[in-house]
C-alpha cells in the first residue's frame, strides 16, 4: 500500500491534500532544524487581529475554524502516529469538511483573484508552520494534550456541534486570516513577522521560508 497519511486527505481535493501533506512535513523539518523555541516567539508577541471579533458568525470565518481545527488534528496524526483516528474523523465528518473547504475556496477566489491559490498555499503555509511549532514547544506532553481532542470529537454529532467546537477550540491560526477581509497590503515575499493567534493569547513568529 501507499503512504497511508495520504488516506487521510481522501475527502479533500488533491491540490489540497498532497500540498497539505508535503508542507506540514517539510515545516516539521524546517522548525526543528532551525532549532526555534515558543520563548524566541513570545518575545516579540503581537496582539491578537481586532477584526477577529468583526467577522463574526460569517461563513469564511466558521470555515476558517474548521480548517484552524482540521490541520491541529492532522499534526496531531503525524506527531502521535494517529492516522487511524484522524481517517475516523474525516469519515465522520465529511459533508461539513467538504463544504468549508468550498467556503475557503470562495473566500480565495473573491478575496484574491488570480492569486488565490497561491495565497490559499500561503495561508496553509503559516498555519502548517504555527501548528507545527506548537508541537515542537510542547515537547513529549504534545500527543497526551492533543490526542484528547479526538474523544472531544467522537462525541460531536452533527455539523454544527463541529463548528461550534472548532469555533469555541484555542486552535492557532495566522494573525492575518483571523479576520474575513483581505489582509491587505502584505508583501507575501517579506512575510518573516506574521503573527499567529488564539482565541485568548498571541504569539508571534519570524520564520525564514526555505
Amino acid at each position: 500500500m501507499g503512504d497511508p497519511l495520504i488516506c487521510m486527505w481522501v475527502a479533500v481535493p488533491a491540490f489540497w491534500s498532497l500540498s497539505m501533506l508535503s508542507i506540514f512535513r517539510s515545516s516539521f523539518t524546517r522548525l526543528a532544524a532551525a532549532g526555534f523555541t515558543f520563548s524566541t516567539l513570545l518575545a516579540a508577541a503581537a496582539p491578537v487581529n481586532a477584526q477577529a471579533a468583526q467577522c463574526g458568525n460569517s461563513p469564511a470565518h466558521e470555515a476558517f475554524d474548521v480548517q484552524g481545527l482540521k490541520s491541529e488534528l492532522m499534526v496531531t496524526a503525524l506527531s502521535c502516529k494517529a492516522q487511524d483516528r484522524y481517517n475516523a474523523f474525516v469519515a465522520k465528518f465529511r459533508p461539513a469538511l467538504l463544504d468549508a473547504e468550498k467556503r475557503l475556496d470562495g473566500y480565495f477566489r473573491t478575496t484574491y483573484g488570480r492569486r488565490a491559490q497561491a495565497e490559499r498555499d500561503d495561508y496553509i503555509t503559516q498555519l502548517a508552520d504555527i501548528q507545527s511549532l506548537g508541537g515542537l514547544k510542547s515537547g513529549t506532553v504534545f500527543c497526551q494534550q492533543r490526542e484528547a481532542m479526538f474523544d472531544e470529537i467522537d462525541a460531536l454529532e452533527t455539523s454544527s456541534d463541529l463548528a461550534h467546537y472548532a469555533e469555541a477550540k484555542d486552535v492557532a491560526q495566522p494573525a492575518s486570516y483571523e479576520s474575513c477581509e483581505a489582509p491587505g497590503g502584505v508583501d507575501r515575499h517579506s512575510r518573516h513577522g506574521s503573527t499567529a493567534t488564539r482565541r485568548s493569547s498571541s504569539t508571534s513568529r519570524h520564520l525564514h521560508r526555505a
